[in-house]
């Protein structure tokens, strides 16, 4: 594989301690790449980042509707949240919307993320279960999709068991809307399981960026998930905190841009966003799968480079893409920032 550029450079004192390479696509609807660095025909696994297009069929088939999901439900269909009461408390009510509870949730259970929240239910001697699991709000989308197929949610219990293998009825309708979107025939793509225990895809970054610029549009999606798209959007700007949590770039970046971003990391370094004023849709992934820090840095600084800012903006995104560093003392050691080169890639 070639030398992919460096999209990140973490500086300690006078000197680049780190590199971070990676790739990146910003694509219009209509499928033209605007912008490119590094290889963008190689597949990557999206992970997360494509939950929004995983949360279409909920709409798309009249779920949504059926069980009166509200936006913080709708948004956090689309989330990777940190499992904050205000997650849990969605995610049940989803599921109680469609008679259901959590018994039929599988994608497995963990400690909250936000740090928060996970003291918290430690302190009162509990233990968690799988709604606190990030990914819980879309498997309740899921579980929701598979309600109104079954009719009622006694038939419910038994269609949605196995719900997360690639073969049964819930997952293919997934599959086809993230086949749909993306252009890629998926039968033909690699797979594998992710950490939610759904099935993940190979999918090039030129064509995740293709989908977001679809997704943000409307353009080349079918008119039911066209409307769709459109609900989701206007449900997660309506509700950013249930996106990702306090404290997250997800978040922070929604409830400052509203309906002009849509943006969704996933695991190992991807992320994927809509600008749906311009159009258009990107997607990059860090060679080294640092999201925490490299690929937030990559994200905010495409972003910035795309959208026309004012200066309230640009005190929103600057810190964000040129990030300090400071040790358990406070004091500062270095900063985490855009590469000159990836920058000025963008302007």
């Amino acid at each position: 594989m070639a030398v992919q550029p460096v999209l990140v450079e973490l500086w300690r004192g006078d000197i680049v301690e780190s590199f971070h390479r990676g790739a990146f696509a910003v694509v219009d609807a209509d499928g033209h790449v605007l912008r490119q660095g590094g290889d963008i025909d190689r597949p990557v696994y999206a992970r997360s980042a494509v939950k929004g297009l995983q949360a279409l069929p909920l709409v798309a088939s009249g779920a949504a509707e059926r069980f009166g999901l509200a936006d913080e439900e709708l948004a956090l269909a689309c989330a990777s949240h940190g499992g904050q009461p205000e997650h849990v408390a969605a995610a049940t009510s989803m599921l109680a919307k469609a008679g259901l509870d959590a018994s039929v949730l599988e994608c497995g259970t963990h400690w909250p993320s936000n740090e928060l929240a996970a003291r918290a239910l430690a302190a009162r001697g509990e233990s968690p279960c799988p709604l606190h699991n990030n990914c819980s709000g879309k498997h309740s989308g899921f579980a929701c999709l598979g309600a109104l197929m079954a009719g009622d949610a006694d038939r419910a219990r038994g269609l949605l068991r196995g719900y997360v293998e690639p073969d049964h009825v819930v997952m293919r309708e997934i599959s086809a809307s993230l086949e749909s979107a993306t252009g890629v025939r998926l039968a033909g793509a690699p797979r594998a399981t992710d950490g939610c225990s759904i099935p993940t895809f190979g999918i090039p970054l030129r064509a995740l960026a293709h989908a977001f610029a679809r997704f943000g549009t409307g353009v080349g999606l079918t008119p039911e998930r066209a409307r769709a798209a459109a609900r989701l959007r206007e449900a997660v700007a309506a509700a950013p905190l249930m996106v990702a949590g306090t404290g997250r770039l997800d978040t922070r970046l929604m409830t400052h841009f509203g309906k002009r971003v849509f943006c969704k990391v996933g695991a190992e370094g991807v992320y994927c966003a809509a600008l749906p004023e311009l159009g258009l849709g990107l997607a990059l992934k860090m060679d080294d799968g640092n999201t925490a820090r490299a690929a937030e840095v990559a994200v905010v600084a495409l972003i910035e480079s795309l959208l026309a800012l004012d200066d309230a903006d640009r005190a929103v995104v600057a810190p964000l893409r040129d990030v300090e560093l400071r040790n358990w003392n406070g004091r500062l050691v270095g900063r985490l920032a855009a590469a000159p080169a990836f920058v000025q890639s963008g302007r």
